[in-house]
């Protein structure tokens, strides 16, 4: 298998398989590809001990932000490639995953991944804080054992916290991190903060031991830059609050739809 990441700005990864090799992607993410690539759905990622089969997986996989049903690519009579093409200006970066080392990404993050990769939700607080909470706060779990592809929007900056050490991030930012690292969901303190400050309701703390991955232009502030170009009269919090709730819904009956 050769990964090959292509471009700058809108990245593409293009993946090239050699005969009896495979790798799996949320639904609708494929670009183009070989004809001799084979598509195929499933409900399973094919995580050791069944962890990322059945119905309930999908279901688990659409509330945080993927599809109900992954596609398995693999190539037959030869060695074949696909692609995947970032959907906006940003990164396309690698993870290695390893049991008890998996990742926590943004809702929209996971591209593809080694068929041992196991794409769940994650979250750790209730599910208040999760609908409400601003896009951050609707996790994908990458766990397993491979090699998994994300996308993060803008600029990427890296940080290693030592354990103990916290970093408060406004959800939209966060790109990834890994499961050691905790998080905390809170509501900004003061009135005149939340309601005056322009900087949302809600904060995320990040505490370490850990490595977490920052992007610059959450795709949350990109919808409230280019909002008032649209007209209309929703304000850019209630379409935010919307979203992340009538997403995750809408995301699951619209996978029953298409299939």
């Amino acid at each position: 298998m050769k990964a090959e990441i292509k471009g700058s700005t809108m990245p593409v990864l293009e993946m090239v398989l050699d005969p009896g090799e495979s790798i799996i992607s949320d639904h609708g993410e494929l670009s183009w590809m070989t004809t001799n690539m084979q598509m195929t759905q499933t409900t399973s990622a094919g995580g050791a001990g069944g962890r990322g089969g059945g119905l309930m997986a999908g279901l688990k996989r659409a509330v945080g932000g993927g599809s109900i049903f992954l596609t398995h690519y693999e190539p037959t009579g030869g060695p074949g490639m696909v692609a995947f093409a970032a959907k906006l200006p940003g990164h396309i970066v690698p993870l290695e995953v390893a049991d008890g080392q998996g990742y926590l990404v943004h809702r929209h993050g996971w591209i593809c991944g080694t068929p041992g990769i196991v794409p769940s939700m994650g979250f750790q607080q209730n599910l208040k804080g999760m609908l409400f909470g601003g896009e951050g706060f609707v996790l994908q779990r990458l766990e397993g054992q491979g090699t998994a592809w994300v996308e993060l929007s803008g600029e990427l900056t890296t940080y290693e916290l030592g354990a103990g050490q916290g970093l408060v991030v406004h959800p939209g930012h966060i790109g990834a991190f890994q499961e050691s690292v905790t998080f905390q969901v809170s509501r900004l303190q003061g009135i005149a903060n939340r309601y005056a400050g322009g900087d949302g309701h809600w904060i995320v703390t990040l505490t370490g031991p850990g490595t977490i991955l920052l992007q610059s232009m959450p795709l949350s502030n990109l919808a409230a830059a280019l909002q008032p170009y649209f007209g209309g009269n929703e304000t850019t919090a209630d379409a935010v609050a919307g979203g992340v709730a009538g997403g995750s819904v809408g995301g699951m009956l619209g996978d029953f739809l298409r299939s």
